[in-house]
């Protein structure tokens, strides 16, 4: 365990390398000058040269790229041009907000395409599985972008059932504890604050959990067929044993490996994916923080989020082969 532990922290160290190579690059590859965009396009060239010196945009890319990594490796992401505070703040603030929505998120996903995955499996071929992979397909393919406007347009402006965005009306306040609103305004027993902030996250975490709720469903069919199809599920049937026991306690237990795995993943991915969602809904988390980032040619906020991002999503997949690894140890090798 321990060799393939470290053998998938090289493998995370060489991908954050990678990253970090690409994202640096392809950022300057974007149209427009970042001093312009700082001080506005009239101006004087001594301003601009300032502005250049200040945050070393008149210095080799190599040079740069190296001087940025000798902070980084620090955790020192350099200072946001557009906020002038450290990135790194500035992502520690963000990012419960999105692990808030993320989380949200995977428990739509989980809790329906657990069961819609499984139920079809048990029904095949029946009616319901004939729609429930017929929504997942559809699920899969929807563009999340078209799907959070048309979720704002009618259950929000139409129908006027949910917020068009944000995170917390202003008519509450929630102190911050442990910085997640849903939890904070449990712990203050603050009620109003919460429904509202649930309010808030329903549109979103539908928007977001959509295509994982589709991918959980089609994976927990395909397991449970898998299952159900062995022989000791025939002989406890022909045993007797009462379909609910046999589905619940022998085809489902050997079932959830992949499905807790393609579920773990998913919540991986939706750490990182979040940007349009939060984009449309005007969430405060780091994917509208990289959008304004790219959009002001803010370079170190821009690589310190990517970066960031990498990590986190890194991580959670590392824990998640590490579980895989001692449930099966053939995995190790």
């Amino acid at each position: 365990m321990a060799n393939y532990i470290i053998k998938r922290l090289v493998n995370i160290i060489l991908m954050l390398f990678v990253v970090s190579v690409l994202i640096f690059l392809l950022i300057r590859l974007v149209p427009g000058d970042p001093a312009i965009a700082i001080a506005g396009d009239h101006a004087t060239k001594e301003i601009l040269d300032q502005i250049r010196n200040k945050w070393g945009l008149n210095k080799p890319l190599l040079e740069q790229y190296f001087i940025w990594l000798a902070h980084a490796l620090r955790g020192d992401f350099g200072q946001s041009i557009l906020t002038h505070n450290p990135v790194i703040s500035d992502l520690f603030q963000r990012f419960p907000n999105t692990l808030e929505l993320s989380i949200c998120a995977v428990l739509f996903a989980t809790f329906v395409g657990i069961p819609a995955g499984i139920v079809s499996a048990i029904r095949r071929y029946s009616f319901f599985d004939y729609t429930s992979m017929f929504i997942a397909l559809v699920g899969v393919s929807m563009p999340i972008f078209w799907l959070g406007i048309m979720l704002v347009l009618l259950l929000s402006i139409k129908l006027n059932l949910f917020p068009t965005g944000g995170m917390l009306s202003v008519f509450y306040h929630i102190r911050p504890i442990t910085h997640l609103n849903l939890i904070d305004s449990l712990i203050e027993l603050n009620f109003p604050a919460f429904f509202d902030t649930l309010s808030h996250l329903i549109l979103p975490s539908i928007a977001l959990g959509t295509i994982p709720m589709a991918f959980i469903a089609r994976v927990s069919r395909s397991s449970m067929l898998d299952v159900i199809s062995q022989d000791y599920i025939r002989t406890a049937k022909a045993k007797g044993v009462p379909e609910k026991v046999v589905i619940l306690k022998h085809a489902l237990r050997n079932a959830l490996i992949p499905i807790v795995t393609a579920s773990g993943t998913e919540f991986a991915m939706l750490m990182g994916g979040a940007v349009l969602t939060e984009t449309i809904f005007s969430w405060p988390g780091l994917g509208t923080y990289i959008v304004q980032a790219v959009n002001a040619r803010d370079y170190p906020a821009v690589q310190g989020a990517v970066i960031f991002i990498t990590f986190i999503v890194a991580g959670v997949n590392l824990l998640i082969d590490i579980l895989y690894a001692y449930i099966d140890p053939k995995i190790r090798y």
